[in-house]
């Protein structure tokens, strides 16, 4: 049975259906269960974090599986590796990717490597969820995306649902994963609703979704651009382009054969990302797809990105940073006139 859940609820039904089945699975992060400050018995649930991903779960598991943290992000998230070391499933939370440089080493020094330093003994089980993105008015240090910081890791799987189905199908993959992945969860999306199955399901990694079928040109695009990507190629269709749109779920492991076979069969490809252009996503999967069917294709690979600058506070100039249907429709547009 479906119905329609926000992608916020949808992570968190996929945490307690996870915490359900296996009791090594726990949570921990800033303002999940309270604080210390509160008395937890009777006491109505806190938060939940930043954007009340968690909220309801302290109540149903009690605070030794919903620990709230310090605000030392060196320490929790050190603690879920070593957590993952010895054997439980951590998921912790990062109430922004932008803090990720406080406790960078205990990720892709050590979440990353342990496996391979310990000749394959030692699974680090843990997953960070964190969220990412603009759109929220949030400034400079509260709204990037950094995809490219976990990508260009060994050891490390990244996620990046577009919606709430996908989100606790790949909540629950991640969760009983053997490696570290790095889960990221667009501000923008966690109210987004879509259809639902209530019971527990799980969406491997690597398996990129064709949202809409298409021959003219391919469009492959990251997290809220799939969105974007939707609005452009209706408008599209009605200048007679046929757009194939691609979501890719998961950059590491990357789907390339799904995007390789969509770029063969299109012959023109147009990648839109919100992360930064100089060596993001874009450019990545960009050298990626030219590599390979250079030979092939009939236009060079357009890039839709911001520009590389710091995200504006400011409404109108954030909105003009963000990439946008208008944009999209005018890379496709620009690739079908090539000659």
């Amino acid at each position: 049975m479906t119905r329609k859940l926000m992608t916020k609820d949808a992570i968190n039904e996929a945490i307690s259906q996870s915490m359900e089945r296996d009791e090594n699975v726990y949570i921990m992060g800033e303002d999940l269960s309270g604080g210390a400050g509160n008395d937890f018995e009777g006491a109505v649930d806190s938060l939940g974090g930043a954007y009340g991903v968690t909220k309801g779960l302290a109540t149903k598991f009690g605070r030794k599986r919903v620990i709230d943290t310090p605000i030392s992000e060196t320490g929790f998230i050190g603690m879920a590796v070593g957590a993952a070391f010895a054997g439980l499933r951590p998921i912790v939370e990062l109430m922004y990717v932008d803090f990720i440089g406080v406790c960078y080493d205990q990720l892709y020094n050590q979440a990353a490597k342990l496996f391979y330093l310990y000749g394959g003994k030692k699974p680090i089980s843990m997953v960070l969820r964190t969220p990412v993105g603009g759109g929220y008015r949030t400034g400079a240090e509260h709204s990037q995306v950094l995809y490219n910081m976990f990508v260009s890791i060994p050891g490390l799987k990244v996620v990046i649902p577009s919606n709430a189905y996908d989100a606790k199908g790949l909540m629950n993959r991640a969760i009983k994963d053997n490696d570290p992945v790095v889960f990221l969860e667009h501000k923008k999306s966690y109210v987004r609703e879509t259809e639902v199955p209530e019971e527990y399901y799980e969406i491997p990694f690597g398996e990129a979704k064709v949202v809409r079928e298409g021959t003219d040109v391919t469009i492959v695009a990251l997290q809220r651009m799939v969105w974007e990507a939707e609005a452009a190629a209706v408008e599209l269709a009605k200048e007679g382009i046929s757009c194939e749109i691609i979501d890719p779920r998961t950059i590491s492991p990357l789907d390339l054969n799904t995007i390789l076979k969509s770029a063969r069969k299109t012959k023109r490809v147009v990648i839109v990302d919100e992360s930064y252009p100089r060596c993001g996503m874009a450019a990545d999967i960009s050298a990626q797809v030219t590599e390979v069917t250079f030979g092939e294709l009939v236009a060079p690979v357009v890039r839709v990105i911001p520009p590389h600058t710091h995200i504006p506070y400011s409404a109108s100039l954030e909105d003009a940073w963000i990439p946008n249907a208008s944009d999209v429709f005018a890379a496709v547009t620009k690739i079908m006139a090539y000659k």
